[in-house]
């Protein structure tokens, strides 16, 4: 599949890793619906973008909301070819710390925004893509996740945020062999530190210190690298069923 050809749901569209996601998309001549919560960021993003992207806000872990959401971007864009889930939540929790349990809704809410929220965007998505008319590849479409290095090397305080993560790792290949059969492609994106808003509130100096633990480049990765990867994984037919590190080599440490 090229960019061209491309019409993109991206989860979580709205910023971070997601907008760089969509602006990539747009740039090379695709088209893409944003599925966000953030209302004034959605918006934003489309009165700036224009006519190739539209917003519709969504509840990645209910299904009416996103099944809503994808009829309104089949009303618009005829149809779509692409998903990049990148709609997720963070929690630093020890499972025990000073003498109290790690809070069970807490961890609830995590996987079911990360883990949950991405096998409900995938099913009804694909369900649709599944009557696309395939390209001369064999193609449907193409799914990518986003997971985290987390997922192999959780920290202190990652219990929540790890096991979602290493949820969308685990589903990756049996989901990609599900779907094989429809001409369905997926492949999950496992960031590293990545200058995202989750590190907004941190001073440059915190930022440069936490960028050196990466070997190489030793910096905070940015969230048009991952729009690069995306680029590539929707361009390239043979990228199916596997996960894909983006962290400059690091292997993060306990804390």
């Amino acid at each position: 599949m090229n960019l061209q050809e491309t019409t993109a749901i991206v989860t979580g569209g709205a910023s971070g890793l997601g907008e760089a996601t969509v602006r990539n998309i747009v740039a090379n001549g695709g088209r893409a619906a944003i599925f966000d919560l953030s209302e004034e960021n959605g918006n934003r993003l489309v009165e700036e973008l224009g006519g190739d992207v539209m917003f519709v806000k969504t509840n990645v872990t209910d299904e009416e909301s996103v099944q809503s959401a994808l009829n309104e971007a089949t009303q618009k864009f005829g149809s779509y070819n692409a998903v990049v889930n990148c709609a997720g939540i963070g929690l630093a929790e020890k499972t025990v710390s000073r003498g109290q349990a790690h809070d069970l809704d807490g961890f609830v809410k995590v996987i079911n925004v990360n883990l949950i929220g991405t096998f409900n965007v995938i099913r009804l998505a694909a369900k649709q893509m599944a009557d696309n008319e395939p390209n001369d590849k064999g193609e449907r479409g193409v799914i990518i996740n986003t997971a985290s290095v987390a997922a192999f090397d959780g920290q202190i305080g990652q219990a929540a945020y790890s096991a979602s993560k290493g949820g969308i790792v685990g589903m990756t290949l049996p989901i990609a062999r599900d779907l094989s059969k429809s001409g369905i492609r997926v492949v999950t994106i496992a960031p590293g530190l990545f200058e995202t808003p989750l590190f907004n509130g941190l001073p440059e100096e915190a930022k440069t210190a936490l960028g050196k633990q990466v070997p190489f480049p030793p910096r905070l990765g940015v969230p048009e690298e991952f729009g690069q990867l995306a680029q590539a994984i929707i361009e390239n037919p043979m990228l199916n069923g596997e996960t894909i590190r983006l962290d400059g080599a690091i292997r993060m440490q306990p804390k």
